[in-house]
C-alpha cells in the first residue's frame, strides 16, 4: 500500500489526568526533571484505571508519559523560537520540543514514586514538567539500557541551562513560615525560578514584575543586577483562590 492509500487519520482517546503544582502554563519547567520538587499525581480514567493495566509498574522508577498539550493552539509552526537561542533565532518545529507540534503531543521522563489502586489507579510522580489538567495519552516504562545514549549528539542545546540566584524578601519568608508546606513551597519557587521562566526574547535584563502560579500562590518577582550577577528577587506571595478545572481533580 503507498502512503497515499493509507489511513491518515487516528483517533487518540486520553487514558488520564494531570493533577500538578502548575496551575497555568507559565513557570512549567521547560524540560522534564528540571525541578524535582514539583510533584504531580495522573488519575487514570476509566475504563483504564483498572488495577491490572498497572501491575508490574511499580518495579520501575521511571516512566515515558505521552501526554496532549491541551493549552496550547491547534494551529502548528514549521518554524519556533527555542528558548535556549534567546527566543530569536528560528528552529524547525521537529528540530525542538515545542508546544506549538502538529499533533500537540508532548513526551516527558518522570520519576515514579507511588503507585496506588485504593479507588482506581492513581499514580504519583516527581519531576513533572506537567500543566495541571493535562491529558495523558499513554504510559511506558522507561529502560535505561535502551534509552540512555550518553554518547548522542545534542544540537543547540548540549548541557542543561544554566541557574539563576534565586532571593526572597522578608514579606514572602514570613508567610512561607506560617504554611504547613512552607519548605517544599519554597524549594519548588527556588527550583523553577532558577531556570528563568521569562521570555527569552525579552533579555536577561529585563526587570518588570512577573507574576508565577504554583500550587495556589501566585509568585511575583522581579530580576535584580547585584553588580555581580542577576537574581531573581521574590517580591511577595499572594494566595490565589483554587484553580476550577473541568476534570474533577483536586486543585493543585
Amino acid at each position: 500500500m503507498s502512503v497515499d492509500q493509507q489511513d491518515t487519520s487516528f483517533s487518540i482517546t486520553p487514558i488520564g489526568v494531570i493533577a500538578s503544582d502548575f496551575p497555568d502554563k507559565f513557570g512549567v519547567p521547560r524540560q522534564p526533571g528540571l525541578v524535582p520538587e514539583a510533584t504531580a499525581q495522573l488519575h487514570l480514567l476509566e475504563p483504564y484505571n483498572d488495577p491490572l493495566a498497572v501491575r508490574g509498574l511499580e518495579g520501575f522508577s521511571h516512566l515515558w508519559l505521552t501526554f496532549i498539550f491541551h493549552l496550547s493552539p491547534p494551529d502548528w509552526k514549521a518554524l519556533v523560537r527555542p528558548p535556549r537561542l534567546g527566543g530569536n533565532a528560528r528552529m524547525g518545529v521537529f528540530a525542538s520540543r515545542s508546544t506549538h507540534r502538529p499533533n500537540r503531543l508532548g513526551l516527558s521522563l518522570v520519576e515514579l514514586v507511588d503507585v496506588s489502586t485504593d479507588k482506581g489507579v492513581t499514580l504519583t510522580l516527581r519531576g513533572a514538567d506537567l500543566v495541571h489538567g493535562t491529558p495523558v495519552v499513554d504510559i511506558k516504562p522507561y529502560l535505561p539500557w535502551a534509552e540512555a545514549r550518553p554518547e548522542a549528539h545534542t544540537g543547540f542545546a548540549p548541557a542543561a541551562p544554566e541557574r539563576i540566584e534565586v532571593a526572597f524578601s522578608s514579606q514572602a519568608l514570613d508567610y512561607l513560615a506560617l504554611r504547613d508546606d512552607g519548605n517544599s513551597l519554597r524549594r519548588l519557587i527556588e527550583e523553577v525560578l532558577a531556570q528563568d521562566p521569562r521570555p527569552a526574547y525579552r533579555g536577561q535584563s529585563d526587570q518588570r514584575l512577573y507574576g508565577v502560579y504554583l500550587r495556589d500562590v501566585n509568585v511575583r518577582f522581579r530580576t535584580i543586577d547585584t553588580g555581580t550577577g542577576l537574581v531573581l528577587h521574590v517580591d511577595a506571595l499572594e494566595p490565589r483562590a483554587a484553580l476550577a478545572s473541568d476534570s474533577g481533580l483536586p486543585s493543585p
